[in-house]
C-alpha cells in the first residue's frame, strides 16, 4: 500500500519540471494560496524568454531575494524573554575562566550577547550546515507581532530544538537556509569589532548565495577573499563527474582596511616554516646574515637600464635582446659597493641581487589556497577527535591546524573569538592549543544547540545524548591534554563557563489590577520564579547591565549572607539577607553597581535606607532591586 500514490498526477508539478529543464532561470520559490512555500515560475522572466522584444514588468534591480527574507529580518530584530543560567557542575574553573560555552539556540544566544559583547569580538569562525539536502537547519519561528514572538520564544518542540531536515524535495530548499543564515549573520556583525573578521566554511551548494548574503550584510567592499581548503588527500576515482576535494572559507571584514592609515581589519603575516627559510643562506659569510638572490635581468628596453656589467673575474654581462637590468647604472654601482650583488660562488656567474632575511617581512603573506599538507584534511580532523575519544562521536570535524591558521591570520594574542556553530568544539580546542604554543591569552565563546544524537550512533551508545554534551566533553579533555604537555612555568586558561539558555527568571504577569484576588496576591510575594538560584539572578543582572559574562566571580560570606563580587567592584550582588552590616562592608570596595532583591530586605523602607547609606559611603554606586 505504501507504494500507491492514492491520488491523481499533479500536472502543475509535472509542467514545472518540464519548464525547469528548458528555462532553469525562471524557476523560483513562492507561496501558494495556503501560504506554503513551493517551487514556482517567474512568469515575467518566462515571458521575456519567449519574446524577441523587451517585455515590461517589475523594475529590475541587483538584489538577492527569497521567500522569507523579511521574516528573517523580523526574527533578527524581535526581542526574546530569555536568559542565561549558569551551570557550575558542567563547567571547568567556573569562577576564574574567561571562556564561555553557551548551550542553546544560536539565534537566541546572539541576541543575548548583543549588549554584553557589542563590538568586542575580533574573529568569528563558523561551520554552518552546508545545505546538502541531508543535514539539518534551524526552523525559525516567525510571528506577526512582538507579543506573539515573546510567547513563541519560550516554546520548544518535544525534541528540545527547532531543527528540520532540509531535503532537496523541500519547496523552500534555498529559502530556509538563507533565512537561517541571514538573521544570524546580521546579529553576528554587531558583535564584531570594527577591525574584526568572520570566516565561514561552506561548499558549492550555497557558496554563491552566502557570498551575496555577506555582501548585503557587511557591504560588498568588505569582502576579503574566498579561501580554498583542500579537504581530501586522495581523489575519488568513482566520482560521477569530478572528484570534489575542496571546501571554501569565505573571509569578510567588519571594515576592510583600504590603506595603511585607514582603520579596519588587517591580516597578520604567517610565521615562516623551516622549508621557507631554507632558501636563505650565507655562502660568503656576509655579516648581515642569511640571504637569497634574484636575477637582475627583466623584460623591457629602457635605455638607461641597458649597460655592460663587468664581473669579478672579468666576465662581461649584457642584457639579452628585449630585456634590461632592473636598476640603472648608478643604483647598480651603489648595490655593488654595498656587497649586495652576487656573481656565484666562483665569481663568474650572471649578477644577482641579494635579499636579506632580516630585511624582508617578518612572515609570509597568506595564500588563498590551503593545502592539506599545511592545515590538515577531514581525516586529520577525525584523528584529532579520536585522540580524545575512543570512538567516533562526531562526523566530519575540522582539523585543528585549519582553525589555528585562521586564528594566526585573524587575531592577536589577547583577542576574543566566537563560534556559534561549535559542533565538536574544534575552535575552542584550537584556541587553547595556539595559546599554549605562543603564550597567547585568546578567549573563546562557543555556542551549540543540544541537538539530539542519533540513537544508533556511537556517540549515543557512549552516553552522549546531545551534540552539546560532545562539545563540552571535547573541550574538557582537550584542555586536560594540553596542560599535560605544557611547561610547568606557564599558565593557561583551559576552563570554560557553561551557560544555558532558558526562559526569563522573572514570572510572566499579564493580569490587569482588577483581575487579582487575595489568593493570587499571596502567591505573588515575589516575581522571581521559585526554581531560580542566586547565580541565575546574578547572570540575569549581568546580561541586563551589559557586563561581560566571562568576568571573574568571587563569593564571600558577610554577616552570614553570601555576596558575589564580579571583577572586583564592577558588580556586587547579594540575594541573601541584605543588612546594614552587609551594606557597610560592600561600600568599602566602592562598587560601580550593587543589586539585591526585595525579598532580601525586611521592610519596604529598608530599600530607601540602603540607597541613602550608599550615597553616604559610596556615592557613585548604582543600586537596584529585583
Amino acid at each position: 500500500m505504501s507504494d500507491l500514490k492514492m491520488h491523481t498526477a499533479n500536472l502543475v508539478a509535472k509542467n514545472i519540471e518540464k519548464l525547469t529543464a528548458l528555462f532553469p532561470n525562471c524557476i523560483t520559490e513562492t507561496r501558494n494560496e495556503q501560504g506554503e512555500i513551493i517551487k514556482g515560475v517567474d512568469f515575467d522572466l518566462l515571458r521575456q524568454e519567449l519574446s524577441d522584444v523587451l517585455v515590461e514588468g517589475e523594475q529590475e534591480r541587483y538584489t538577492l531575494n527569497w521567500v522569507g527574507k523579511k521574516e528573517s529580518i523580523l526574527a533578527a530584530n524581535a526581542p526574546i524573554a530569555k536568559t542565561l543560567r549558569p551551570c557550575r557542575e558542567e563547567s571547568v574553573n567556573f569562577d576564574t575562566t574567561e571562556n564561555l560555552f553557551i548551550e542553546g539556540d544560536n539565534l537566541d544566544a546572539l541576541k543575548l550577547l548583543q549588549e554584553n559583547y557589542l563590538g568586542k569580538v575580533k574573529m568569528i569562525y563558523i561551520d554552518p550546515p552546508y545545505n546538502t539536502g541531508n543535514d539539518f537547519i534551524y526552523n525559525d519561528d516567525f510571528a506577526e507581532n512582538t507579543e506573539e514572538f515573546l510567547i513563541l520564544s519560550n516554546q520548544i518542540d518535544e525534541e528540545g530544538n527547532r531543527l528540520i531536515a532540509n531535503t532537496e524535495s523541500n519547496g523552500r530548499f534555498h529559502s530556509d537556509w538563507l533565512s537561517m543564515m541571514y538573521s544570524r549573520l546580521r546579529l553576528a556583525r554587531n558583535l564584531l569589532r570594527d577591525d574584526g573578521v568572520i570566516f565561514i566554511s561552506i561548499d558549492d551548494n550555497e557558496q554563491a548565495n552566502l557570498k551575496k548574503v555577506c555582501d548585503e550584510i557587511f557591504g560588498e567592499g568588505n569582502f576579503v577573499t574566498s579561501i580554498i581548503w583542500q579537504k581530501k588527500y586522495r581523489p575519488k576515482n568513482d566520482a560521477a563527474n569530478f572528484s570534489e576535494e575542496h571546501d571554501f572559507i569565505i573571509c569578510v571584514a567588519k571594515t576592510k582596511k583600504h590603506s595603511k592609515k585607514a582603520h579596519g581589519w588587517e591580516r597578520n603575516l604567517l610565521p615562516r616554516t623551516e622549508d621557507q627559510t631554507q632558501g636563505y643562506k650565507n655562502p660568503d659569510n656576509d655579516p648581515r646574515g642569511s640571504w637569497s638572490s634574484s636575477g637582475l635581468m627583466i623584460e623591457g628596453t629602457t635605455p638607461n637600464c641597458i649597460y655592460p656589467i663587468i664581473g669579478p673575474t672579468g666576465n662581461k654581462f649584457f642584457p639579452s635582446s628585449g630585456k634590461r637590468w632592473s636598476v640603472n647604472k648608478e643604483t647598480f654601482e651603489k648595490l655593488q659597493a654595498d656587497n649586495r650583488i652576487w656573481y656565484g660562488i666562483n665569481g663568474d656567474a650572471a649578477p644577482r641581487v641579494k635579499r636579506y632575511l632580516s630585511e624582508v617581512q617578518d612572515g609570509i603573506v597568506p595564500s588563498t589556497i590551503f593545502l592539506f599538507s599545511d592545515v590538515g584534511h577531514t581525516g586529520e580532523g577525525k584523528k584529532n577527535l579520536m585522540s580524545l575519544f575512543d570512538e567516533e562521536v562526531f562526523s566530519y570535524p575540522k582539523p585543528i591546524r585549519l582553525i589555528k591558521k585562521l586564528l594566526q591570520i585573524g587575531t592577536k594574542k589577547e583577542d576574543l573569538i566566537l563560534d556559534f556553530f561549535a559542533g565538536s568544539g574544534t575552535t575552542a580546542h584550537a584556541v587553547m592549543e595556539l595559546n599554549s604554543e605562543d603564550s597567547g591569552q585568546r578567549k573563546f565563546i562557543c555556542v551549540q544547540l543540544p541537538e539530539k544524537t542519533d540513537e544508533t550512533s556511537e556517540a549515543f551508545k557512549s552516553g552522549y545524548s546531545t551534540i552539546a554534551e560532545i562539545t563540552k566533553e571535547r573541550i574538557r579533555r582537550a584542555g586536560s591534554q594540553i596542560l599535560q604537555n605544557l611547561d610547568e612555568n606557564k599558565s593557561l586558561d583551559v576552563g570554560f563557563r557553561v551557560l544555558k539558555i532558558d526562559s526569563s527568571n522573572m514570572k510572566d504577569i499579564y493580569y490587569q489590577p482588577e483581575q487579582y484576588d487575595k489568593t493570587m496576591l499571596d502567591q505573588m510575594v515575589s516575581h522571581i520564579k521559585e526554581n531560580r538560584t542566586a547565580e541565575d539572578l546574578l547572570f540575569q543582572v549581568m546580561l541586563d547591565w551589559g557586563i561581560e559574562l566571562s568576568l571573574p566571580i568571587e563569593r564571600k560570606t558577610i554577616d552570614g549572607s553570601e555576596v558575589y563580587f564580579v571583577a572586583g567592584n564592577t558588580l556586587v550582588a547579594c540575594f541573601d539577607k541584605f543588612t546594614m552590616n552587609v551594606v557597610d562592608e560592600i561600600a568599602k570596595v566602592k562598587p560601580l553597581r550593587v543589586v539585591s532583591t526585595e525579598l532580601a530586605i525586611m521592610h519596604d523602607q529598608d530599600k530607601t535606607n540602603i540607597k541613602e547609606r550608599f550615597k553616604q559611603l559610596s556615592p557613585d554606586t548604582e543600586v537596584k532591586f529585583l
